[in-house]
């Protein structure tokens, strides 16, 4: 009897799961323990093992497909073992269980997806990164007609942290291209087909499913009857319910087509609305005669575009521009943060007199020694990494409500202005780095942000931030702190300033540094111990390297 093998549940919020990979295929042998495919959730990416042994039957989902978790994913047993049950586990059941009468009720959402001809294949757009929801497509280097090979670059692409390129998973012609230089293309979505000139590519194009999945023999009748047409919609609309689960899919293609999933019938697994359920949805509203009577309406006000000259608009003075996605996740992330932390800043100042003196020094004689050139910045960074060890509740994170978690070393973020926008890239342990090591990493890691090679693992892990942006001539600023970090230390410029010193009033080049902070992990004072811990190290630098 042949067995099932449930898709994982990988965490306890976690209610669907997207297939990345399959690593075994049917006819296979399988022993309990190997790996049958690999899975992502919105946290991360896992592979599942076979919780039974013999042939691999049949596959219920395929690379790319969201799976309700707890929901066979495919069966394995012996050559002719029967399947059909654990399929109905798999979200078949449901048109199955019913009465005979409604199984016909599935076949128009499945008939458009299944062309006559040979169908060829789609190729996905990557899903680049654990937080990645669309990519924007830089430049296609391969175009319609050209021959392709597995593992042919076909395009560059860039999420809000890189630029990647784009291997093919299919060899022959490239048929189509679904999107085009510059456009933001969800992730785990068609980006084009490959195949043999004359395959279909129907149900591999996004927007091209929702009319495919209407029945091409209801047209003719509606005709005979006009008002009979409103019945699809109407009984859609009927069906509308709040509290539909929605998956994220369906959510996602939802806002792209303008229309509400929660008045969708559900078909998928547990009642769910999924992709087919949506676009059945905006195809029908899309059939409704509603429209018809507005455009049979514009003849009775013909006289109305007399009157269009009057109203013609002057030539504009702006220029509309779409974030980047750079843009758009730093977008994100600053109103997350202010919108979900308790943060509070506070300003100190110290005499920078003895790293001035310092950098002078360095700038003279450190190539002569072998040193590199070492900037006002690494020194304050370097001053982090040492004294935040003696205050761990700044150097952390917040993971999850009411939990702090507390590293044992120092991973920096330094935050890099680049062409397309701001980066933090991570010096991991940089406490256990020398004041040379530090700064030849910082260096490194920059030039990648600002050439656009930074790759995602980078650009996290960070469990402290350091933002300088004292070389434009800021005195003073309230840094934003990045989630799920709990502290974030803005560098600002030096002033001339005054000091009595022995009796006599002086002069001396202040600094300012800015701490902000979630107050939910820690109060004013510890805040207030490590500002004053830190300016004291850098006004004594000397004696902090010698520690």
């Amino acid at each position: 009897m042949a067995e099932g093998v449930l898709m994982p549940k990988a965490g306890i919020t976690v209610e669907e799961c997207v297939i990345t990979e399959w690593l075994k295929k049917p006819g296979d042998q399988v022993a309990v323990g190997d790996i049958l495919f690999t899975y992502e959730t919105d946290k991360a990416t896992f592979e599942c093992e076979s919780t039974a042994a013999g042939t691999l039957l049949e596959i219920f989902y395929n690379d790319g497909d969201e799976v309700p978790v707890l929901v066979n994913v495919c069966a394995i047993g012996n050559p002719g073992d029967d399947v059909s049950a654990l399929k109905g586990a798999s979200g078949e059941a449901a048109p199955a269980a019913a009465a005979p009468a409604p199984e016909a009720a599935p076949a128009p959402a499945a008939a458009p997806a299944a062309p006559t001809g040979p169908v060829a294949q789609g190729v996905l757009m990557p899903k680049a990164g654990i937080t990645v929801e669309e990519c924007i497509i830089t430049e296609w280097l391969k175009k319609v007609g050209d021959q392709i090979s597995v593992g042919d670059i076909l395009f560059t692409y860039e999420t809000d942290k890189a630029t990647f390129e784009c291997e093919s998973t299919a060899a022959g012609t490239l048929l189509e291209i679904f999107y085009n230089d510059g456009d933001e293309v969800p992730v785990l979505v068609n980006v084009c087909a490959i195949g043999n000139p004359g395959d279909s590519t129907v149900g591999l194009r996004a927007g091209e499913e929702a009319p495919v999945a209407a029945p091409a023999e209801a047209a003719p009748a509606a005709s005979a009857a006009p008002v009979a047409a409103a019945t699809p919609v109407a009984a859609v609309a009927a069906a509308a319910n709040p509290d539909a689960k929605v998956s994220p899919r369906a959510k996602m293609i939802a806002e792209t087509l303008g229309v509400d999933p929660t008045q969708a019938a559900p078909t998928g697994p547990y009642g769910r609305v999924i992709e087919r359920d949506v676009r059945a949805l905006a195809q029908a509203q899309a059939l409704s005669p509603a429209a018809a009577p507005v455009a049979e309406a514009a003849p009775a006000k013909a006289e109305a575009p007399a009157a269009a000259p009057v109203a013609a608009a002057p030539e504009a003075d702006y220029v509309d521009e779409k974030f980047s996605a750079i843009r758009k996740a730093t977008a994100k992330a600053m109103v997350r943060s202010l919108s979900t932390m308790a943060q509070l800043t506070h300003q100190h100042s110290f005499d920078a007199s003895t790293i001035l003196n310092l950098r002078k020094q360095l700038k003279a004689n450190g190539e002569a020694m072998g040193m590199p050139n070492i900037t006002i910045n690494d020194l304050v960074m370097f001053a982090v990494s040492r004294v935040i060890l003696n205050h761990p509740q700044l150097n952390a994170t917040m993971p999850e409500e009411n939990m702090i978690r507390k590293y044992n070393n120092v991973h920096l973020g330094m935050a890099v202005d680049t062409p397309k926008g701001l980066m933090v890239p991570t010096i991991f342990n940089a406490n256990k780095l020398s004041l040379a090591e530090l700064s030849i990493e910082a260096k490194r890691l920059a030039k990648l942000c600002q050439e656009g090679k930074a790759t995602p693992d980078m650009l996290s892990g960070a469990s402290f931030t350091v933002s300088n942006v004292g070389s434009l001539g800021v005195e003073v600023f309230t840094p934003v702190v990045n989630p799920p970090q709990v502290g974030i230390l803005g560098v600002c410029g030096t002033t001339t300033r005054i000091k009595e010193v022995n009796g006599e009033i002086k002069t001396y080049p202040g600094m300012n540094l800015c701490l902000s902070y979630d107050h939910r992990a820690l109060d004013g004072t510890p805040a207030s111990k490590f500002m004053k811990e830190l300016c004291q190290a850098l006004e004594n630098f000397s004696l902090l390297m010698m520690k």
